[in-house]
């Protein structure tokens, strides 16, 4: 019986109908490509929008992503409202395999980690007499990174230590919401109670129902916010509109890095109280303690790690290493008056700035707040040419010191 298995020889023609195909393949992608506009980084060429001044710098673009950010704040509303300024917060940060992505520099996982970072260094700074706790998502698991605390210095530590991990597995939204209502469930009900996630993922294992954590978030009391790294998702949505009454500005979506960290840094004001009956005034009983130093060194309440100084509680006198703080022995809130005043300002925020012409700023050579004297006022002929450069994208240092100072004056 005859193989019909022979073996086959190709030919010349052969090899020019595969040369063809291939060049046919690449000219395809290349127009596929030419349609869809290039890369991304082709596309956006950031660099191109830096324009040179006549003088050669980049002063006149730098000055316009100032004025521009000064525009900005003029939006903000300054309407005095009640507002929580002792806030028990729960960072939640997503630690899961899709953190691994490059779409923004260097991946989602490292800037979420040092945005983080920044946000607790922030959070302080506005709510110094609040706590926050962080807790991760990973593996379809809830890890706890840092307890519930006001020292930003374990939280950092602790945010710091998780560059040595990689992101992995699945997260869990349901897993994450419950151990903060956990945290969070024990806390006084003078203080706000807060969650927010960094969530990059688009989808959520979770082991059960999460429609019934999300009643008991509503129960509780517990809000909800969500910064989105990748796209919106419904449950994401419900979760932050059911918890704010309504409210689904505090879910956003960032387009980019600087985005990323204006949603972050947006969560360091204290959201304002809302409630369908008048609030009753209650008294909260705080301490003010003055700073010890020992000659010999004893143990802290709170860390059990001996020192030279500290703090002693005005009730129990036991000490604690940094204000503010909660004793451990007797429940008191431990702080100083600095702490107070720096929360104290977001009730009555300060008004917007306004902009004034140079002859309304000869009024005035040193600011009527800290006594610094301005820079000195150019002649009266190089007047109608730095209002020009205020009415365009550009404005002068001089001018804007000048708007700041008689904008405290006039707050003040």
């Amino acid at each position: 019986m005859a193989d019909s298995d022979e073996e086959y020889v190709g030919s010349e023609e052969d090899d020019d109908i595969d040369a063809h195909i291939v060049s046919g393949g690449a000219g395809t992608r290349a127009r596929r490509k030419k349609q869809r506009g290039g890369a991304a980084w082709e596309v956006s060429r950031t660099w191109e929008s830096v324009v040179e001044s006549a003088d050669g710098t980049i002063s006149s673009t730098v000055e316009g992503l100032l004025e521009a950010g000064k525009r900005k704040r003029l939006l903000r509303d300054t309407t005095p409202l009640q507002r929580g300024i002792i806030r028990h917060l729960i960072l939640v940060l997503d630690l899961s395999q899709s953190m691994s992505e490059k779409d923004i520099r260097p991946t989602r996982y490292l800037l979420a980690l040092r945005y983080a970072q920044e946000f607790v260094i922030e959070f302080f700074e506005q709510n110094p007499i609040s706590q926050l706790g962080v807790v991760g998502m990973r593996d379809g698991l809830a890890v706890r990174i840092s307890d519930m605390s006001g020292n930003p210095t374990d939280h950092i530590t602790a945010i710091h230590a998780l560059r040595s991990d990689d992101p992995k597995g699945l997260p869990s939204l349901q897993n994450a919401l419950e151990m903060a209502r956990g945290a969070l469930f024990h806390t006084p009900s003078h203080g706000t109670r807060e969650v927010l996630v960094i969530f990059g993922s688009l989808l959520s294992s979770d082991p059960g129902d999460i429609h019934q954590t999300l009643k008991s978030l509503v129960a509780d009391k517990i809000r909800v916010g969500i910064v989105g790294l990748a796209a919106q998702v419904a449950i994401c949505r419900e979760l932050c509109a059911k918890t704010n009454g309504g409210d689904d500005t505090v879910y956003g979506v960032a387009l980019n890095e600087q985005h990323f960290r204006e949603l972050m840094m947006e969560v360091t004001i204290p959201p304002a109280s809302y409630s369908y009956r008048k609030a009753s005034s209650a008294l909260l009983m705080m301490g003010f303690p003055s700073r010890t130093v020992e000659s010999f060194p004893s143990l802290c309440a709170c860390h059990s790690k001996p020192s030279c100084g500290g703090y002693l509680c005005s009730r129990c006198g036991n000490k604690v290493c940094g204000l503010p703080a909660e004793c451990p022995s007797c429940g008191l809130t431990l702080i100083l008056s600095t702490h107070l005043a720096r929360s104290y300002h977001h009730l009555f925020p300060l008004i917007n700035w306004v902009e004034v012409p140079w002859k309304r700023a000869l009024r005035s050579s040193h600011c009527f707040s800290c006594g610094i004297a301005f820079p000195s006022v150019p002649p009266e002929d190089q007047w109608n040419v730095s209002e020009n450069q205020t009415k365009g994208t550009a404005i002068s240092l001089h001018t804007r010191w000048f708007i700041i100072a008689l904008g405290v004056k006039a707050a003040i």
